[in-house]
């Protein structure tokens, strides 16, 4: 059995963005002219028209613009907002898609009644979720290493069961979130230090919340990849740690969960 649902996002409840608007806009983005893309897609030049007159009208930016005549002689493209609609367009339609998969798993077909519904709504209370892509993935008899390419160019190491990563489903280039809890995350501001924890990533402190028995510390370690570290007061004073400084974070491997 197989689960699909259509896009669309709405703008003042009216259709903004529909599949069919979208491959007209990549269409226009490729040709250059409404005429052109019209015929692409396919759909009546009328059509082409006014769907690119509605998204323009319900934008407060302009998806499409036309230049008339001039030294290259005019034509159609999208504005910088309608490029960067086609990009989000494209992520959500990502996202809609692992979501109506993992829908699919948890739908029992003999019954025609979902298994865990619960899961699809569940919150994580853990501080860090990092996201990343796949880099490698090393398996053993038991255990799997899995290696997460992450925004800031760190490269994030976690141990889970092999049967984990097989329900995962793994690959090369799949998008991988990194979950961790703060408590994990063990600070210092040795740098040459040699440890066995296989993650340890160099940054600087952005924020530290102080409370009488632990603080938090927020590190940014590049790429808008940051880490939440809880750890004693006393720490904090030991450390000399303030805003501004610099440290690593240090996590064991088997202390990272993955989720897709």
């Amino acid at each position: 059995m197989e689960i699909s649902s259509n896009l669309t996002l709405e703008l003042f409840e009216q259709p903004f963005l529909l599949e069919k608007r979208i491959d007209l806009l990549f269409a226009v983005q490729k040709c250059g002219s409404i005429n052109k893309a019209a015929k692409e897609v396919p759909m009546s030049y009328k059509k082409a028209w006014e769907a690119i007159n509605a998204m323009n009208n319900l934008s407060s930016t302009p998806v499409v613009q036309t230049e008339t005549g001039g030294k290259g002689g005019g034509g159609t493209s999208l504005t910088k907002y309608g490029e960067n609609l086609l990009k989000t367009y494209v992520v959500l339609k990502k996202e809609q898609k692992k979501f109506l998969n993992n829908l699919k798993k948890m739908t029992d077909i003999d019954t025609g009644t979902l298994k865990t519904i619960g899961r699809l709504a569940m919150q994580i209370s853990a501080r860090n979720q990092i996201s990343g892509v796949v880099e490698y993935v090393n398996e053993g008899k038991v255990n799997a290493e899995v290696y997460i390419k992450l925004k800031s160019g760190y490269t994030l190491v976690s141990t889970i069961t092999k049967v984990a990563a097989h329900n995962l489903d793994l690959k090369l280039g799949d998008e991988a979130t990194a979950i961790f809890k703060s408590s994990t995350v063990l600070l210092t501001t040795d740098f040459t230090l040699n440890i066995s924890a296989r993650n340890k990533f160099q940054g600087t402190i952005e924020q530290i919340h102080v409370g009488e028995v632990n603080s938090e510390v927020v590190i940014d370690i590049g790429g808008s990849d940051k880490i939440a570290s809880v750890i004693t007061s006393s720490s904090i004073k030991n450390l000399e740690l303030k805003e501004g400084s610099k440290v690593s974070a240090v996590i064991k491997a088997s202390d990272i969960i993955v989720g897709k």
